[in-house]
């Protein structure tokens, strides 16, 4: 089955939700018929390890760390995925955010 729709969920800092927010609406994430720039955001809490060799946006290698972030979940078109996802890389300050990607089966977006 191939998809037509997939969801986002990212996972960002408070303070950049912003630029990634406008990553997003570049590369059109969130457009539902008449409607743009559609997406939710959940506040969460992370945690995370860094390990060795790392170069963490917040704590230290080794440490068990946690801090508040925003889960935004946002749809897209399937075939737009790969360039929403290096868009949003480019704004994010993580080494390695994380970006799921779900495929959607049926959607609020599908018209037939």
């Amino acid at each position: 089955m191939e998809f037509q729709y997939c969801k986002l969920e990212i996972f960002v800092p408070v303070e950049y939700f912003e630029p990634v927010r406008q990553a997003l609406a570049q590369a059109d994430a969130g457009h539902i018929g008449n409607y743009d720039q559609c997406l939710s955001v959940s506040p969460v809490t992370g945690y995370w390890r860094p390990l060795a060799g790392t170069h963490p946006f917040l704590g230290e290698p080794g440490q068990l760390c946690h801090a508040p972030e925003l889960k935004i979940e946002v749809c897209c078109a399937a075939p737009q995925a790969e360039r929403t996802i290096a868009l949003v890389k480019a704004a994010h300050p993580y080494e390695e955010p994380v970006i799921n990607l779900i495929p959607l089966a049926a959607t609020g977006l599908d018209t037939e």
